[in-house]
């Protein structure tokens, strides 16, 4: 009986070590595909890494915090078998809404003030170019809105002429000021060119100089024309006005 047990249990044995002889076997399988994966993941990512320069990747191996990430596959771009056919869209993804029909090229929106192409500003050159503005239209759109005027019954569209003229003749005011401005800049910069050569020391003049200049010269025509008692009475009236802000309130009188 001792003998048929033991033969029984060594029978049961060797059938238990033949059921898992093949699990360990697979076991090993799936470990050698597990490392060739990551063995050619790591050469993936060492081919990747050839690319990336060596100031980069010192930083990450110095303090850790640049990781390099490899890129993953890009999105597929749609192409065209022509360049006149249209592009071919899978009928799997839903279309959008809101989507481009004819491939139109892009406008491009150049501002001529910060752009190379149109060159440097130069404001005597710009003056000179646009001078007929002044002279020539907003004289001429003057005129005619005053005709516009004279024959308009309307009350808005009477004040919407007026507003338009008092525009235009402010307009055309600040051109002779700044036209008067330049002139007499040129003409200081002259006087003064000519005395430089003559062994005369540079002196260039503050830009209060030239307003006080400019102040006296006007002083002098609204003298000559009568109308300077008038101008001095307007300028009081605005000084006081902005003296009249700064001064403190009446307490009231409380009973």
């Amino acid at each position: 009986m001792q003998e048929a047990s033991e033969d029984q249990y060594l029978s049961e044995s060797g059938e238990k070590e033949d059921d898992l002889l093949p699990s360990s076997e697979e076991d090993n399988k799936d470990e050698s595909l597990s490392g060739f994966e990551e063995d050619s993941e790591e050469e993936s990512v060492k081919e990747k890494m050839l690319d990336v320069p060596f100031e980069e990747l010192q930083r990450a191996r110095s303090d850790g915090s640049c990781s390099f990430r490899p890129e993953h596959g890009k999105k597929a771009v749609s192409k065209r078998a022509n360049k006149n056919r249209p592009v071919e869209i899978s009928s799997k993804k839903p279309v959008s809404r809101f989507r481009e029909v004819i491939q139109a090229p892009k406008k491009i929106v150049r501002d001529p003030r910060f752009e190379n192409l149109c060159g440097s500003y130069e404001e005597s050159k710009f003056k000179a170019s646009y001078k007929f503005l002044y002279d020539e239209q907003l004289p001429a759109e003057r005129k005619r809105l005053q005709i516009l005027l004279q024959k308009e019954k309307s009350d808005a569209a009477i004040a919407e002429l007026k507003k338009h003229i008092s525009w235009i003749d402010k307009q055309l005011r600040d051109e002779q000021l700044r036209r008067k401005h330049s002139q007499k800049l040129t003409e200081l910069k002259r006087m003064e060119k000519e005395a430089v050569k003559k062994g005369k020391r540079p002196f260039y003049i503050k830009k209060s100089e030239i307003r006080k200049q400019e102040l006296a010269e006007k002083f002098k025509e609204l003298k000559g024309s009568g109308k300077l008692e008038a101008f001095l009475a307007k300028r009081h009236r605005r000084n006081a006005a902005k003296d009249h802000r700064f001064m403190p309130y009446r307490r009231s009188q409380t009973s």
